[in-house]
């Protein structure tokens, strides 16, 4: 049985639910149909007044979103610091999780390397002030190296699914994110490494480890989430629009573009936010460059991308 994660809406002018369970998106007017993909994604079998009371119980709807991501900024100071050694963000993409974290990294004092194209391939990253970002794929023994050459410093894995799920890839984390005594990662294949290989068979890791997922918490592995601290940031259709409203409101957001445009672009949104295929930073984005391009129909244009 899978845990449900609910968020459910539903539009007067439609007449119909927008619905996301566990990250499935879909609309329907009837609440049977509602029960029916409900049992088809969780394998609970829940009347649709029970889902709707699930929804309610939702532990992280105890918080307000912009103090969820309060906890973000805490917690990532903390492993800056070096508090704790890992830290696990998860929710929808696009709402900002990858500019807080990063953001709050170099405010903290940390030098970020991962643009650092003039440094040599292979060199070890032996700086405790910095932290480097991995994105997309890896294979175990591209993490090894990475956790190698950033033995000393901070490591963001971003959308960085695979190593999350490799059993390879989760004993070398595990290893890392121990919080006993001396974290020694080994790697004792006999395969792997080539005649010139210039990694060692071992070494110390005294770094530290932040992951950012579009996934869900239930679906990261038990050694990850038992060795790290969680901040969900799953968020209502209500909730991305407030966390937008906050964002929108910092001078660090879009600054070539005006207030006005920017506020206008959030009030279409939130106008249209039963209707519009997707809700994030990038459609906030979208809008406030089509309200700016000076076409007289732009609310028409932007509805149209919107909802279509």
């Amino acid at each position: 049985m899978t845990q449900a994660n609910v968020q459910i809406t539903f539009n007067k002018t439609s007449n119909k639910f927008t619905c996301v369970i566990n990250g499935n998106k879909f609309s329907t007017g009837k609440q049977d149909y509602i029960e029916y993909m409900y049992k088809k994604i969780t394998g609970d079998k829940k009347t649709f007044e029970q889902i709707v009371g699930s929804k309610k119980e939702s532990k992280a709807e105890k918080f307000d979103i912009n103090e969820r991501f309060e906890f973000v900024e805490g917690l990532v100071n903390m492993i800056a610091s070096g508090l704790t050694p890992s830290a696990v963000i998860t929710g929808e993409g696009g709402l900002g999780k990858t500019y807080t974290v990063n953001k709050t990294l170099v405010k903290s004092g940390l030098k970020d390397l991962s643009d650092a194209g003039a440094l040599e391939v292979g060199s070890v990253l032996n700086r405790k002030n910095s932290f480097t970002s991995v994105k997309g794929y890896s294979t175990p023994k591209g993490l090894y190296r990475t956790l190698y050459e950033n033995k000393d410093s901070v490591i963001v894995f971003d959308d960085c699914d695979s190593i999350l799920k490799d059993p390879v890839a989760l004993n070398l984390l595990k290893s890392a994110l121990d919080s006993y005594g001396k974290r020694i990662i080994s790697w004792n294949a006999e395969t792997g490494f080539g005649k010139d290989d210039d990694l060692p068979r071992s070494f110390e890791f005294k770094g530290r480890v932040i992951f950012i997922s579009n996934l869900s918490q239930d679906k990261i592995d038990q050694a990850i989430r038992s060795r790290s601290m969680m901040v969900d940031l799953t968020m209502t259709e209500d909730q991305k629009i407030e966390r937008m409203e906050v964002i929108a409101q910092s001078d660090e957001f879009m600054p070539e573009f005006t207030a006005d445009q920017k506020k206008d672009a959030l009030e279409l949104i939130t106008s249209l936010k039963d209707d519009a295929k997707e809700i994030s930073l990038r459609t906030l984005i979208s809008v406030t460059k089509i309200r700016a391009s000076g076409n007289k129909n732009w609310k028409g244009m932007a509805t149209y991308i919107l909802c279509n």
